[in-house]
């Protein structure tokens, strides 16, 4: 995750309850093209023509990027690209991978009303159905102050492309899987509200602990036995579950503890 620093802030108490009273997804923008719907929806906060719960979705993204760099490939208009921004100030710094978990579970609740079973989260916080990717996620952090004030999400989730290259061959779209068409932007506006319920959801009394209990509940190969390689050395884990810090927790005799981007899944 990425930190951007500014220093407009004045009031993050302030802020956070115009949050509550903002639906996410108001308002919704749609972009024909764009270079990144994340750099797209930063640059309009940092010159504060958006705020909490703005929205923006595109057919096509020419500088896509997904986790730890990797470019995010999808065809112009068959995919859902979104980026919505967060008032995230009323949170603990601390809880940021419980915001991960919960667009997490928000673009899970979307694809679970397509899609019947095998759907699950793999950590961090990509979508997967069988062993194929469906999703994913990239969040990436304004600090101002050294208090965590927003925070802008984007989301990608394979809609209608069928296609994939060689490198992303264990990419899945949702019509591969049920075999019918979708309205990408219809979808992106209904993952909108479900971002909404989990973004609320958070802001509860013991919200971040609840949703990384739902989180594991549906963790790719939970109690399952995986090949994990780290560095040169690859080895057989059981699955356990992610902490509340997001890291990865694995048994092999005894229990391992590993930090995103430490550990590759052999699948």
């Amino acid at each position: 995750m990425n930190n951007f620093h500014v220093n407009f802030v004045k009031n993050s108490n302030s802020l956070a309850g115009s949050a509550v009273k903002t639906v996410i997804g108001k308002p919704f923008t749609h972009l024909n093209r764009v270079n990144s719907t994340n750099i797209y929806a930063m640059e309009q906060l940092q010159a504060k023509l958006a705020e909490h719960g703005a929205a923006f979705f595109a057919d096509l993204q020419t500088a896509g990027k997904g986790q730890m760099g990797k470019k995010w490939e999808s065809e112009s208009g068959q995919n859902l690209l979104l980026s919505v921004i967060l008032n995230v100030s009323s949170l603990n710094i601390g809880h940021q991978f419980a915001l991960s978990a919960a667009i997490a579970l928000a673009s899970w609740d979307l694809l679970s009303l397509y899609i019947p079973s095998e759907l699950t989260i793999k950590w961090p916080n990509d979508i997967y159905w069988n062993d194929r990717k469906a999703g994913g996620i990239l969040i990436e952090n304004q600090i101002s102050g050294g208090i965590w004030t927003y925070a802008i999400a984007g989301i990608g989730i394979n809609i209608n492309q069928t296609y994939f290259e060689e490198v992303n061959q264990k990419a899945v779209s949702l019509k591969q899987i049920t075999g019918k068409t979708y309205h990408p932007k219809e979808l992106a506006k209904e993952l909108c509200n479900h971002l909404n319920k989990r973004y609320h959801q958070l802001l509860q009394p013991q919200g971040p602990e609840k949703i990384i209990t739902q989180y594991n509940a549906v963790l790719y190969k939970k109690e399952q036995l995986v090949k994990l390689k780290t560095g040169n050395i690859t080895a057989t884990y059981c699955i356990n579950e992610v902490n509340k810090n997001g890291n990865l927790l694995a048994t092999a005799g005894i229990q391992h503890q590993f930090i995103h981007g430490s550990v590759e899944w052999i699948i």
